[in-house]
């Protein structure tokens, strides 16, 4: 039971992440580099207010801005000065880096005992409760807003931008002002999340951001091949559960005894075998239909 509430405590916090990634990921299909930027941009932005004193919900929504920046950073190199888009990722994150350096001022930052976070200030709960809470409060108002978002006139423009650029642009769409307004609301998620999860292992480290961008496409991937044909609204619903799923995966993993030192190459290994399994399943499919058309041709023959 425990193994199970503490990954639901941490799948909610990655699905946030996630959802961010699936906007670039699926909508523009690019998967952005960004990410692993911008995870640890809104833990170090959040810890060093905390630090300073500053309400940790003011310090949580003020990461949101953080990440919308370095998203528009990436968007800019993109589309005004077309760098390609894993390149862009790399050179955000590159200098991300740096900047998570200098507005923490050290490598890390802890925010255990000594200052007041969202976890903390629902002292009736456990911390892993209060993750769960707060996780599935944020997660309601994230999906609320994009759903309602991306039905509107600018959110319809985005998504078609993603679906047929060219045919976007001859009906007057400015293609690289969606472009970059998706990679604001998608880095700006990651931002939050980060800020979330810095608050509830109880620091912010400028390398905690390293494999961001499996853990989210693994959560994606998942979701995706348990269920297809699904609506915008309802596929950030599903990934919740995908992130979920690859949370009690690790957790399984570690508890059978494997050397966390080999989880990355784990992760990687994983996110291969969901990668391919959409190929395998549509492989799998056709090999049937060969099947039942010889079977068919078979009997018409013996007829």
């Amino acid at each position: 039971m425990d193994l199970l509430i503490s990954s639901l405590s941490l799948g909610l916090l990655w699905s946030i992440m996630a959802i961010g990634v699936y906007l670039t990921f699926r909508i523009l299909d690019i998967a952005d580099m960004t990410a692993e930027g911008s995870f640890p941009l809104g833990a170090a932005v959040t810890a060093r207010q905390i630090v300073a004193g500053v309400n940790p919900w003011l310090a949580t929504l003020s990461d949101l801005l953080a990440g919308c920046l370095a998203g528009f950073v990436s968007g800019f190199l993109h589309t005004k000065l077309k760098i390609p888009a894993l390149l862009t990722g790399i050179l955000t994150l590159t200098g991300l880096y740096s900047v998570n350096l200098l507005i923490m001022g050290q490598s890390n930052i802890s925010l255990l005992g000594r200052v007041s976070t969202v976890i903390t200030q629902l002292s009736g709960l456990s911390p892993t409760f209060a993750a769960i809470l707060i996780g599935a409060l944020v997660l309601a108002v994230v999906i609320f807003l994009l759903v309602t978002f991306f039905n509107t006139e600018i959110g319809l423009a985005a998504r078609a931008v993603g679906d047929n650029e060219q045919m976007s642009a001859a009906n007057g769409i400015n293609a690289d002002n969606m472009k970059i307004i998706i990679y604001m609301i998608s880095n700006g998620l990651i931002a939050l999340a980060g800020s979330l999860m810095a608050q509830i292992n109880g620091y912010a480290d400028s390398s905690m951001g390293i494999g961001t961008i499996v853990i989210a496409l693994a959560a994606i991937i998942i979701a995706e091949v348990l269920v297809q044909n699904l609506s915008f609204g309802w596929r950030l619903i599903t990934i919740i559960g995908g992130a979920i799923i690859y949370r009690l995966i690790i957790a399984l993993v570690l508890q059978w005894g494997v050397d966390p030192n080999n989880l990355r190459l784990f992760y990687a290994l994983m996110l291969t075998v969901f990668l391919a399994a959409p190929l395998l399943q549509q492989r799998f499919a056709q090999q049937r239909r060969r099947q039942k058309n010889m079977a068919s041709f078979k009997e018409e023959q013996h007829d």
